[in-house]
């Protein structure tokens, strides 16, 4: 009887992978790529996406000068109520230090994906993890792990990611990533947990386990996989969240103390001793965390309206 049912098992998995190979078949994710692609508001997030990653990988080729060099005839014309602004050579003028700020706000680009996916992708592995096990196992574990969750939602975000950057003696890049993230690791887990405990209860789940698919063949191949479209769109969430908080703990100080360190959130805390002397040198980066951010969130929230079934025409 055993192997009967495991003959079964096998051909209903042969079968859903030939179903799914069919000429015929429209996957989910290319039918939500295709309605994306005829959404002007996923074109715009696509395209601020875009160039942030493409201004942020070319960042030390496309800068004009090095961002950390303080010029010495820009210096000269430092003065307690003036600061040079755009000359020739200088697109943007000069910082507070005599050091080319347009260079430096390309290489801040740079520090801001770094910390971004950095501490979106550690978020997200941990999450996954707990979610993961929460939804899979259920249980007593399930119990512990969601009121470890609920505790850490109870918090909120920039308070949490400022506190846990003020445990570490010494700010640095990594301590802003690993603050971030554990924000983030909540939302992952109970959104992912949320999506399993959902398909436990399909039909398809339900069938495989009444053919006697093994417990771990039906959490890999089938709970999980179709668990991952919101936490998909989640991720591309939280990397807005994620770009906002981590210029915030700069601005507060948590971050990386060189001051010589191009990054969005440490230029505008500096910016603002000379905000009535040159207003510019806050209000660049301000407006560049403003717009990635703008990028990302409308880029997952049409990717959510894609993924959504309720949607499909």
């Amino acid at each position: 009887m055993t192997k009967l049912l495991r003959r079964r098992a096998d051909r209903v998995d042969a079968l859903a992978t030939t179903a799914s190979a069919s000429e015929g078949g429209t996957s989910l994710a290319a039918d939500a790529l295709r309605r994306m692609s005829r959404n002007p508001v996923a074109v715009t997030g696509a395209v601020i996406v875009g160039l942030f990653v493409l201004l942020a990988i070319l960042a030390p080729l496309l800068a004009p000068r090095d961002p950390f060099f303080r010029d010495p005839v820009l210096r000269e014309n430092l003065r307690p109520g003036s600061i040079p602004g755009p000359m020739p050579g200088y697109l943007l003028g000069s910082d507070e230090a005599g050091r080319d700020f347009f260079s430096r706000l390309l290489v801040g680009s740079q520090q801001s994906l770094i910390v971004g996916v950095g501490a979106t992708l550690l978020g997200l592995t941990v999450g996954m993890l707990i979610g993961g096990l929460a939804g899979a196992l259920g249980g007593w574990l399930d119990t512990l792990l969601m009121r470890l969750t609920d505790i850490m939602l109870s918090f909120p975000s920039l308070l949490l990611a400022v506190s846990i950057a003020a445990l570490f003696s010494r700010g640095s890049q990594l301590t802003v990533i690993i603050a971030v993230a554990v924000v983030s690791v909540p939302i992952f887990a109970r959104l992912l947990r949320g999506s399993m405990l959902a398909q436990r209860s399909s039909d398809h789940v339900l069938a495989a386990t009444a053919l006697g698919v093994r417990r771990g063949t039906i959490v890999f191949r089938h709970m999980l996989p179709n668990s991952m479209g919101p936490v998909l769109v989640q991720t591309t969430l939280t990397l807005a969240t994620s770009i906002i908080e981590a210029a915030g703990l700069s601005f507060l100080g948590l971050g990386d103390p060189d001051p010589d360190r191009a990054e969005w959130g440490l230029m505008l805390a500096n910016a603002q001793r000379i905000l009535d002397v040159k207003p510019e040198l806050a209000f660049y980066p301000a407006i560049a965390i403003i717009v990635v951010a703008l990028g990302f969130t409308l880029l997952g929230e049409s990717m959510r309206e894609a993924l959504d079934p309720k949607n499909r025409r």
